[in-house]
């Protein structure tokens, strides 16, 4: 979320003579030359929660607030013909087949007493098929029937919350405006849950994508160049000339070299899984760890009350900021650098900044990162990465976005 805040800024001590002269400044082109106004958003990502057990907790407080005997919480099936117990209280295994039973039957034929289309009571004894009960639950006198209905959709069917009294009909109804309270929070809690996860799908989903382009970026590229070696090496051995095998052969040996190293950082890019509360989680890790490993004083300002981005903006960002990070570690030879988290314009600005020896900490590498591998990163979200660094000058590495579209958010929400 583009929220401008209240800076928050956390540094370590180093050399006192060091002082940043000002912060990281961004200013975004568009192709009119314009600058585009921020966007701004009010939500979160939700997560699925366990949908039996949290319908399971609705359905036993009800029961103890409206004096009821027993409940059933019943759900559509997808074919949209049959309604499934998915939790119950109350009943034994022969008063549940009975009580479902009971469910179905018009016991009043006519005689319903309705709460607009969504609930009604019944009294039971009025039902022929109860003269002759064989099960203990013959002692249940009437009933109360909610429907389960989303609370953006309603009148779209979700399932039935059904609780059963001793009591005669009157004593149903007192509790027929709590029961109908309770199915709304129900039915908003069904398709919350199966919102969230839909949208946890999407983020598994997302994160295999990753995974294809990390291997397709990084070794499938590699492999292919090194096979298409292979073939011309084959034909410099037919012809006997020995020179060009020897150039063939020594392409191949680096091509594989560059693979193994590519297939290292893969697994352990992959097992450094993001933390499970986020980029700004992640973000704090990654500074503390800077900190543990080297001797130079990392600053870290984040200027975003709420940073809410989809998963596969997470991984990549995350991403490029720890190999940028790493690369003032390995080779900037600097005292001080600092992660500035920004948004201006309508865009997300990540800037990692050392005072280092400059033009040549990001020197092109090996490998699986580097460079042109953050620059792959980046455009997979519609960013970009811009550099500067000049000799005794030091290196600024910044990461700009724009802010997702709001269909992202509407999906898990």
């Amino acid at each position: 979320m583009l929220k401008p805040a209240i800076t928050t800024s956390t540094a370590v001590a180093g050399s006192s003579e060091f002082s940043w002269v000002r912060d990281p400044e961004f200013i975004p082109l568009s192709n009119d030359g314009g600058v585009t106004e921020c966007l701004m958003h009010e939500s979160a990502t939700p997560r699925a929660g366990a949908l039996k057990g949290l319908l399971g907790n609705f359905l036993e407080t009800i029961i103890g607030k409206a004096h009821a005997t027993a409940g059933v919480v019943r759900l559509l099936s997808p074919d949209g013909h049959t309604l499934q117990t998915i939790s119950s209280a109350g009943l034994s295994k022969e008063m549940q087949e009975e009580a479902e039973s009971l469910i179905e039957l018009d016991c009043e034929n006519s005689d319903i007493a309705e709460l607009g289309r969504v609930a009604y009571v019944s009294d039971l004894r009025t039902c022929e098929m109860r003269q002759n009960c064989r099960y203990s639950s013959c002692r249940f006198q009437s009933l109360v029937s909610a429907a389960l209905e989303p609370s953006n959709q309603p009148g779209a069917p979700l399932g039935m919350l059904t609780l059963f009294f001793d009591g005669p009909r009157e004593v149903a109804g007192r509790a027929l405006n709590m029961v109908t309270a309770f199915a709304e929070m129900m039915g908003a809690v069904i398709e919350y849950t199966r919102i969230n996860r839909a949208a946890h799908r999407t983020e598994l989903l997302a994160e295999r994508r990753v995974i294809a382009n990390d291997i397709h970026d990084s070794l499938a590229q590699t492999l292919t160049f090194a096979r298409m070696r292979i073939s011309l090496l084959q034909e410099a051995i037919r012809t006997g000339n020995e020179s060009t095998a020897a150039k063939y052969a020594g392409d191949i040996d680096e091509a594989l070299e560059i693979s193994q190293k590519s297939a290292r950082q893969l697994i352990a890019d992959f097992r450094s899984k993001l933390n499970p509360g986020g980029l700004v989680a992640s973000l704090d890790e990654l500074v503390v760890q800077f900190r543990e490993r080297n001797s130079i004083a990392l600053e870290y300002h984040n200027r975003l009350v709420d940073l809410a981005l989809p998963v596969e903006y997470e991984i990549q960002v995350y991403s490029i900021v720890r190999e940028a990070l790493n690369n003032i570690g390995r080779h900037s030879g600097a005292t001080h650098a600092r992660l500035f988290v920004d948004a201006n314009f309508g865009y997300y600005v990540f800037t990692v900044e050392d005072n280092g020896v400059g033009a040549h900490t990001f020197a092109p590498v090996e490998g699986h990162f580097g460079m042109m591998i953050m620059r792959e990163r980046a455009q997979r979200i519609g960013g970009k990465i811009t550099v500067e660094s000049a000799i005794g000058l030091g290196t600024k590495v910044q990461l700009s976005f724009p802010e997702p579209s709001s269909d992202w958010r509407s999906a898990s929400e």
